[in-house]
């Protein structure tokens, strides 16, 4: 296995982790995220993504014209240290090549080092990483790809870029699994009089300039919908309880400074709610319920209309 800088074709992109996390300061203009935290919240994400999507998306990947004798080409978008990969790629049959795009190298660096080396039958895994912009990600990129995945993208993304993504995607009927977008649901338990203050105030944090933040998934299927796609959508939630009071911990801090950010009149009432929640969730008190969604968008699976199917509401529309 290895990871060759630069090779292969496609485009990709500059994203960050959702819930709360933020940009780690670095010598070059790259917004850099921490690896200590993706790190940190890997376990949670793997617990949460929606393992309901995985037998249609395997059906797919099965029945994918010229399949016999290919292996599965898969582009990671925003990979960040490649936990997607670590999560998706032990679970599928056959060779892979994972293209690993993200815009911040040191985070490409890691990705390629904790990579997994063999699929679910044993087979190899290979690995190219490339940096790149979002802007860049066309249909012709996407040539030769099997799947494209991407994990706490689409809320930092504008409906401009969702729309590119779809397009790119359904254009070259490659399916698109995109885990863990923020939705907008937070419950804390026990609950708080500040809570919903905080949560409003994070949410439209997440909308800042024209990204989408709890707006994304309704958007993304809109956008695979109305190009043809098959849309299915799953609850992923992280529940994070006292086993997890480190991540617990680091997102409320990240959690409450996004929201004192978008509102800095709640500044000193913030402070005070944090030091008591860090002092719940140290005690193994604080239960911490963080809603997300997990999209899975199959190309020309349903003629021009396109569907949604919303698992967690128990809806077709």
């Amino acid at each position: 296995m290895g990871a060759d800088a630069g090779a292969g074709s496609g485009g990709s992109l500059s994203v960050g982790p959702a819930s709360g996390a933020g940009p780690v300061d670095g010598e070059s203009d790259v917004p850099r995220y921490a690896p200590q935290w993706l790190r940190l919240r890997e376990p949670a994400d793997a617990d949460a993504r929606a393992r309901e999507l995985l037998d249609p998306l395997r059906i797919r990947l099965a029945n994918r014209p010229g399949r016999r004798g290919a292996g599965t080409v898969v582009h990671d978008l925003g990979c960040g240290t490649g936990s997607m990969g670590r999560w998706l790629a032990p679970q599928l049959d056959g060779p892979q090549h994972w293209f690993l795009h993200d815009h911040d190298p040191y985070l490409l660096h890691f990705a390629a080092v904790g990579a997994p080396r063999s699929a679910a039958d044993g087979s190899r895994i290979e690995v190219t990483t490339q940096r790149g912009d979002l802007a860049r990600l066309t249909a012709d990129a996407l040539a030769g790809a099997s799947l494209v995945t991407a994990s706490a993208l689409l809320d930092v993304l504008t409906r401009e870029e969702i729309g590119t993504l779809a397009a790119a995607c359904v254009e070259a009927g490659v399916p698109a699994l995109l885990t863990l977008s923020v939705v907008g649901r937070v419950e804390l338990t026990p609950s708080h009089p500040l809570d919903p203050e905080i949560a409003a105030a994070f949410d439209a944090h997440q909308r800042r300039g024209e990204l989408l933040g709890p707006d994304a998934v309704t958007a993304a299927c809109e956008a695979f919908g109305r190009l043809g796609a098959t849309v299915r959508v799953q609850p992923s939630p992280w529940r994070l309880g006292a086993e997890h009071k480190e991540l617990a911990g680091q997102w409320l801090r990240g959690w409450v400074g996004a929201a004192v950010e978008q509102r800095p009149e709640l500044a000193a009432r913030a402070d005070t709610y944090l030091r008591e929640r860090l002092a719940q969730c140290e005690g193994g008190e604080l239960r911490v319920v963080v809603g997300h969604s997990d999209v899975l968008a199959l190309p020309g699976a349903s003629g021009a209309s396109g569907a949604r199917e919303d698992s967690g509401a128990g809806e077709v529309s």
